[in-house]
């Protein structure tokens, strides 16, 4: 009987993808709480709306984390795929003012790391686009928290309540406005 567990166990464990069992590292959990600064904001409304779609600055971050380790393997295995292609390209000198793909990435005197080189380049100017799309959607949550904030000032909290609640006791009115009013929620 208990070979069969351990065997349903590690047959399991196989099943699983390889990501799912990795955990966020330092560097990945520290952008994920600078993330949830970000989002979370200074104004009451921000914070309201912060807490309506996490509910803690904890539940955040590692959202966030595992978000943040998600998109930095995918960024290494994309980056390393782009060059893969480029150092197998025969145009690469052409389209490089007739540089070598060692000769155009390589940094030491023969070119071996270049492959290395060029899958740090790639993945450095991957990162900093999607982290400048995460600031993006930051400053998009906050505008939305201000903008449901000042409506339902405008119109009154009970009828902000019936317009844009949609549970029983219309309480989760706010965080709904929020979403309606981002990219995300109208991808």
């Amino acid at each position: 009987m208990r070979s069969i567990l351990v065997s349903v166990g590690l047959a399991a464990l196989l099943v699983l993808p390889a990501g799912a069992m990795a955990k966020p590292n330092e560097t990945e959990k520290n952008a994920a709480k600078q993330q949830c600064k970000a989002e979370r904001g200074h104004s009451p409304a921000t914070k309201e709306a912060f807490k309506a779609k996490y509910h803690s600055f904890d539940r955040c971050a590692r959202q966030n984390a595992a978000e943040e380790e998600n998109e930095n393997e995918a960024l290494h295995d994309n980056a390393a795929k782009q060059c893969k292609a480029e150092r197998a390209d025969p145009d690469f000198a052409a389209a490089h003012e007739n540089q070598t793909f060692e000769e155009f990435y390589g940094t030491n005197e023969n070119g071996k790391n270049a492959y290395g080189k060029c899958v740090s380049n790639k993945a450095k100017e991957q990162k900093a686009e999607m982290d400048a799309e995460d600031q993006e959607d930051a400053d998009e949550f906050k505008n939305a928290a201000k903008e449901c904030a000042a409506e339902r000032k405008e119109i009154g909290v009970e009828a902000f309540a019936a317009e844009h609640g949609t549970n029983r006791n219309k309480r989760n009115a706010f965080g709904k406005c929020v979403a309606s009013k981002t990219r995300k929620s109208s991808d």
